[in-house]
């Protein structure tokens, strides 16, 4: 008898999603991306500081680095295993996603604990690297059950919903390890717990469909570019979007100091994370949802980068703490809508069902080299080609260019 593929875990999903089941993969991203960024943004930064070792800006840009390389290694291998996981309990089959990312979460809460502890560079290089794996494996395990569960006509409003946790994970985290607690051992013991908390409700509560008996070929990660265009061109997409969007935040700390001469620029950067987060939530769910309604997306892709090159383009121009403000909300609805239709777009140029996490921990290496690589770029620019001004008409343009490349594919509307 011919094996088939079992029609639940692999085909096309057609029955819409409910409104439980989006809120509880919210619940999951907010937790995944909250224990990302606390630590990227925050603790790390501090502990550092508080170790007094010489060139702590190095330091930093090292141990981040490292969890970068082991991201580009892990997302894609992480969901080429999950895209081939059989678990089996007393004869009975689950599902192949859940298992890695309960596993994922694990793995990540200890290595929180052990950072909680660190007493030196070593450690805390160890532990933000291991960190990594389990956040990858998570970020490949819950991005998947976009295309493995929503229809295509709803993935822009699930899409929206996901997209919100990339800010406000970092709003969230950094509020309470700035106002509830106020040293890095507890702020990483409050972002453990609060992760698993998040993510837990998700892997038990919501379906995962076994594989069966599906014949699934063997990991290769070996892309046929030129058979699958658009799957190249989605990757370029979220490649520069994501570079403009490191250009443009990485040194507003230092802009609003030396640019904008604000009296106090940690307080103007918290505003201006502030306003960036009401303009990404004010943008993201309507324009999924009107993305859903229009059955368009490249669109919205191109809008949005239109909107992010106008923020980037005031702030080159007029340098005044009003102007940061307004581009601040410019930056975060152009941001939203980029991320409202973004993953509704990747499903929908996945080369294959059997492969489904595979190619879209692929396509997730794009956000991290781009993040890499704004440093190298945005370093020499400020410094020697013309400073923010420069560094801000580049963000303009790498914006620009990749909301343009989405143009490329010819599979989406």
């Amino acid at each position: 008898m011919a094996i088939t593929h079992n029609p639940a875990a692999l085909a096309e999903p057609v029955v819409p999603v409910r409104r439980s089941w989006i809120g509880l993969l919210f619940a999951a991203n907010l937790g995944l991306w909250m224990a990302f960024y606390t630590p990227l943004q925050v603790l790390l930064p501090e502990q550092i500081e508080d170790l007094g070792v010489a060139h702590k800006e190095i330091w930093l840009g090292i141990v981040t680095g490292i969890g970068a390389i082991v991201a580009v290694v892990v997302n894609p291998l992480a969901g080429a295993l999950s895209d081939r996981t059989r678990p089996r309990l007393f004869g009975r089959q689950f599902g192949r996603r859940h298992i890695w990312t309960a596993g994922g979460a694990a793995l990540l809460f200890l290595c929180l604990l052990v950072l909680a502890v660190a007493p030196n560079l070593f450690w805390i290089t160890v532990g933000w690297a291991v960190a990594n794996v389990g956040i990858n494996i998570m970020l490949a395990t819950l991005t998947s059950a976009v295309p493995d569960r929503v229809p295509v006509d709803q993935r822009g409003l699930v899409s929206g919903w996901i997209g919100m946790p990339v800010a406000l994970g970092l709003v969230l985290g950094a509020i309470l390890v700035t106002a509830v607690v106020t040293t890095p051992p507890p702020g990483y013991l409050i972002i453990a717990f609060g992760m698993i908390l998040l993510v837990a409700p998700f892997v038990l509560r919501t379906p995962d469909d076994p594989l069966g008996e599906a014949r699934i070929p063997r990991i290769s990660f070996r892309l046929d570019l030129r058979g699958n265009p658009d799957f190249a061109w989605a990757w370029v997409t979220r490649f520069l979007v994501m570079l403009g969007n490191a250009l443009g935040t990485l040194y507003l700390l230092y802009f609003l100091t030396d640019q904008v001469k604000l009296a106090d620029p940690d307080t103007g950067l918290l505003y201006m994370i502030l306003l960036y987060t009401v303009g990404m939530i004010g943008t993201a769910m309507l324009s999924g949802w009107l993305s859903d309604r229009a059955g368009k997306r490249k669109v919205f892709v191109v809008w949005s980068g239109v909107i992010i090159a106008v923020a980037a383009i005031l702030l080159a121009v007029w340098p005044t703490w009003p102007v940061a403000m307004v581009a601040s909300v410019l930056f975060g609805a152009g941001f939203g809508i980029y991320l409202a239709v973004d993953t509704a777009v990747v499903t929908q140029v996945l080369p294959a069902a059997t492969d489904r996490a595979k190619d879209i921990g692929v396509i997730n290496i794009a956000p991290s080299v781009s993040q890499a690589l704004g440093p190298v770029l945005a370093a020499p620019v400020v410094a020697y080609l013309g400073g923010y001004p420069s560094l801000f008409v580049l963000t303009a343009l790498t914006s620009l260019a990749g909301a343009l490349a989405v143009l490329k594919i010819r599979s989406v509307r």
